[in-house]
Parts: C-alpha cells; sequence; structure tokens
C-alpha cells in the first residue's frame, strides 16, 4: 500500500515591485489634464476678456475685464483658442436677441476680438438720422437722462477738453451726454451722444442673411456696422464669427496701478463695477 502524501496550500508568489512614481511624469499628467480641462472650459462654457476701448461707454469702460458665455450662438473654429480649424462649420446655432451685448473676431483678419451691442438681425432695416437709430423704418426711443461721469484716470481720458469738469472734491472727471434707447422687444440700454458727428446721419442697412448689424453704446466713438470693414470699421458681421454673449464683469482697474507697489492693484480697482451683468 503506497502511502497518499498530502500537501498543504501552495505559496502564492510574491507580487512584482511596483514601479517608483516618477513626479516629473505625475506632473506632466496634471498639466495635461489641467490643459484639455481649460481648453473645454474656454472653447464652450464662458471665456474671459479685456475692454481695450472706449466704443461701449457708458456700459464698458477701459480696464474692465468680464466673463462671456459661450454657448448662447452655437460653436464654430472661432469659438476655440486661437481659430484652431476643429470645427469645419457652426454648430447649435442660434441667433442673438436684439440688445445682447456680443464678442465676436473682427471680419478684417478674424483674429481680433471686438465687442458691440446687437440691433439689427437679418432682413432688419437699420438707419441713423441725426443721431437716431431707426429700425425698419421706426425711430428707436432716445430719452435724455442725467450725464454719465468718469473720473479721469490713465485708462479715461476725457474724449474731449470740453467734456471735462472739476467735481467738488477737487478730482476732475468725464461728463457725457447720456440717453436711454429702448428696442422694439422692450430691451433698453444707455449709450453716449456727443453731438454732430460723423456717421450720425447714414444710408440704410439692410442686414442680410447670417449676418447682425452691431454698434457701440458710444456713438460717436465707434467703429461698428456704419463704418465699412476697409475703413477699420466692423461692417455688418457674419454670425459665424460671434464669439459669445457678455455675462458679467469680474475686475476693471482705472490703470493707475503700478507692478512693483503691490498696495497700488487695490487703490487703482474700480470695485463698484465687479459682478455687473448685462
Amino acid at each position: 500500500m503506497t502511502d497518499t502524501q498530502i500537501e498543504g496550500p501552495a505559496k502564492a508568489a510574491p507580487a512584482p515591485a511596483k514601479p517608483p512614481k516618477s513626479e516629473t511624469r505625475d506632473f506632466l499628467e496634471f498639466l495635461l489634464k489641467l490643459g484639455i480641462f481649460v481648453f473645454i472650459l474656454r472653447s464652450f462654457i464662458m471665456a474671459p476678456f479685456s475692454i481695450p476701448s472706449e466704443s461701449m461707454l457708458p456700459r464698458l469702460l477701459v480696464g474692465d475685464y468680464l466673463l462671456v458665455a459661450k454657448w448662447p450662438y452655437g460653436y464654430s473654429r472661432y469659438s476655440l483658442p486661437f481659430g484652431i480649424p476643429l470645427l469645419p462649420q457652426r454648430i447649435m446655432a442660434k441667433q442673438p436677441t436684439p440688445g445682447d451685448v456680443v464678442v465676436f473676431k473682427w471680419p478684417g483678419d478674424r483674429s481680433t476680438d471686438y465687442i458691440k451691442r446687437v440691433i439689427g438681425l437679418p432682413g432688419d432695416l437699420v438707419e441713423m438720422r441725426s443721431g437716431q437709430v431707426f429700425l425698419n423704418g421706426k425711430a428707436i426711443p432716445k430719452k435724455r437722462i442725467a450725464n454719465f461721469t468718469v473720473p479721469v484716470s490713465p485708462n479715461t481720458p476725457c474724449f474731449r477738453a470740453e467734456f471735462a469738469e472739476q467735481a467738488s472734491d477737487g478730482t476732475v472727471r468725464c461728463s457725457y451726454p447720456q440717453f436711454l434707447e429702448t428696442l422694439p422687444n422692450g430691451r433698453s440700454y444707455k449709450v453716449l451722444d456727443m453731438g454732430e458727428y460723423e456717421n450720425d446721419t447714414t444710408e440704410v442697412y439692410t442686414v442680410p442673411e447670417g449676418h447682425v448689424f452691431l454698434m457701440g453704446d458710444n456713438r460717436d466713438n465707434s467703429a461698428d456696422s456704419r463704418v465699412p470693414v476697409m475703413f477699420k470699421g466692423v461692417g455688418i458681421v457674419p454670425q459665424e464669427l460671434l464669439v459669445g454673449r457678455a455675462l458679467v464683469s469680474v475686475f476693471s482697474t482705472d490703470g493707475s496701478a503700478s507692478w512693483l507697489l503691490p498696495w497700488t492693484w487695490f487703490t487703482a480697482a474700480r470695485w463698484d463695477r465687479i459682478g455687473e451683468g448685462f
């Protein structure tokens, strides 16, 4: 009789040692994920923009920073950073609403960002007569209200010397004639009108299909759809160049800050402008 040998449970082979983590690799992976997140955020949700000119006074001052919503009008290659041609055509397209403040690419080079207000949609007739906007033959109501005043600063010089005045505290400020316009859809906004200037009276413009007629709120200091692209205006803008709709102001500076003097970052901030919506 042969003895049967009983063996105990086999011992598991030791697990292979994990390779040591590479801090450089982890950091590069983090940067890649962060880059993808920022790309998606800026392309499809919202992006920051700064205001370089006074064409949208009184709502926007030079030195304002705002967030622009990317989703309201659909997406095209111009929604993407640097106009990367990943989208062959505009998708999820929607027309803006008259009165919207929109960021768009300048038709002249399709790389520079501009910001204006939507006045006319496809099929609309737009005309200026002595500083008053006519939409489809009817005057847009324009009501005189209190002057718009803003302190003189590096970011805000007065348009002309005649609009500069001394305040009771001794500071100098700009004081501009201000009006309230109301579109047929009920949207109201404030505009500046300095008097009789070029482009106060224009021809009748017919807005083509797929385009929008845009104007700056600072009517006498805005190269908008009244001015052809060849003369450094924006002309009547194709909707495919729309980047997004202005959403909220997130910061503003009067330009007096110095990078070498940190306390001036706070004194230069226009705190009352932060959080203003559109």
